[in-house]
């Protein structure tokens, strides 16, 4: 497969992007002193997601616009570090003037790719399947897949599902409590790992994978891109409530760091509003899917 099926201007960014890519991990590697880093290679850039499927959303105007999801496969682990190895790259692709729309960046090595596949993972099962290779060095193929147990799939799902939701939970707690209290700082930050981990709850009974993000954006690009009703949780018609995610995307580092982060508690009540509905849609499409899975675990 290739990107053929894509807009020119779409084609040009991605061209543009894999670019930036190589050029600051060679950029990166020329630094390192060990040598699984010092010769470290990247061994494949994979489009996957809704570009890859040809059904991403592009409106912008009215705040709804689909990502580039993209994976790079590296040959070590050690590689795989995104503030050590990625994180320039990133920078320079959000701030590129040319590339009109987010981009989400997954990096693991080709060990730990294949495990997974072998193991009948159902993301990296999709990626092989859908995703379109925009770069690759010959002579290091993915895995064959393996199918999953339907017992196994099922008891793996409900396992995450009992853990992930009972942290959403909790953390909202925690968040209604930092609220009362007007500690609201706090609050925005507790409001933000609730979030996390609503996400996390139904990507890992979705998919079986998250990724290591504390990036809510990005984790709610990989979830609605997987089930698009968790898109009514958080409205994007109004500025206002555009904005409203930014303060919960920021909470994460700023509430707790920097005396220049504000929010006032008609903002928090509106985010715990929308976080609230998120736990709620995320239980209800996770409960169908266990469902699936039970039916075809006991059939």
């Amino acid at each position: 497969m290739d990107i053929d099926h894509l807009p020119a201007v779409q084609r040009g960014e991605l061209e543009r992007i894999q670019h930036v890519l190589m050029e600051e991990f060679a950029e990166a590697i020329s630094r390192a002193t060990t040598p699984s880093r010092r010769n470290g290679k990247i061994l494949k850039i994979i489009l996957f997601g809704s570009y890859a499927r040809s059904d991403w959303v592009d409106e912008p105007e009215n705040g709804y616009q689909s990502d580039f999801d993209l994976l790079v496969v590296v040959n070590h682990e050690d590689l795989t570090d995104i503030a050590h190895y990625w994180y320039v790259a990133e920078d320079r692709i959000l701030r590129d003037a040319e590339i009109g729309r987010p981009v989400n960046i997954i990096v693991h090595s080709l060990d730990e790719v294949n495990q997974s596949l072998k193991r009948g993972e159902y993301f990296w099962v999709d990626i092989a399947r859908d995703g379109i290779i925009l770069y690759e060095l010959p002579c290091h193929p993915l895995a064959t897949p393996m199918p999953l147990t339907a017992v196994d799939a099922f008891e793996m799902a409900q396992a995450y599902f009992d853990e992930w939701l009972k942290k959403v939970d909790h953390a909202i707690e925690i968040a209604e409590f930092c609220i009362e209290k007007q500690k609201l700082k706090d609050g925005a930050f507790t409001l933000h790992q609730a979030t996390e981990r609503a996400y996390i709850c139904f990507l890992l009974v979705r998919t079986l994978y998250f990724p290591r993000s504390h990036n809510i954006k990005f984790l709610r690009s990989l979830a609605e891109d997987n089930e698009p009703r968790l898109i009514d949780a958080w409205p994007r018609e109004r500025r206002m409530d555009r904005r409203r995610f930014q303060l919960l995307k920021r909470a994460y580092v700023e509430a707790r760091y920097s005396t220049a982060y504000e929010i006032n508690v008609d903002e928090l009540m509106a985010i715990l509003g929308s976080v609230r509905a998120l736990r709620d849609i995320v239980e209800r499409v996770a409960r169908e899917r266990l469902n699936d899975l039970r039916d075809a675990a006991t059939a």
